[in-house]
């Protein structure tokens, strides 16, 4: 999908805030409502945006401790390893990468304690090396459109 100058803007004020009204919008891409409502349905029937989300804080709800868990499954466990990553809600990222391990989770936990139980059951049918985040200095974010 080809995207212009007003699609990248259009882009970038949503994902400063994605609950900007419509007429906000176009007044600050320099468009009227209607042009703007046709651009954000083709963005999203062209799939580049995939839905309109909030960013909750974890810490705000009490999760402390945010870490990155290297899972590296027992041969033989590769599926029930993924099944149970999927399985564990403190879990709110997991990718699948080459190399050593096969899998990269990110978790936010309330204490050490729960920390201990998740990895406890992990490691069951896998090794896991993890660290805990200390501060993140890259938020996520898009890599460059265009």
């Amino acid at each position: 999908m080809k995207i212009d100058d007003i699609d990248r803007q259009l882009l970038e004020e949503l994902l400063g805030d994605a609950r900007l009204p419509l007429k906000e919008l176009a007044s600050r891409v320099g468009l009227s409502s209607p042009s703007v409502s046709d651009r954000l349905r083709r963005l999203e029937e062209g799939g580049v945006i995939r839905g309109f989300t909030i960013d909750v804080d974890p810490k705000a709800v009490g999760y402390l401790f945010q870490t990155m868990v290297r899972v590296r499954p027992l041969p033989g466990t590769l599926h029930v390893v993924q099944k149970m990553l999927q399985d564990i809600p403190q879990i709110t990222e997991c990718d699948k990468v080459t190399g050593e391990d096969c899998f990269i989770a990110r978790l936010h936990v309330r204490s050490m304690e729960e920390l201990d139980e998740i990895l406890d059951k992990v490691s069951e049918k896998s090794e896991t090396s993890t660290a805990v985040v200390k501060a993140q200095p890259v938020a996520r974010r898009l890599p460059p459109i265009g």
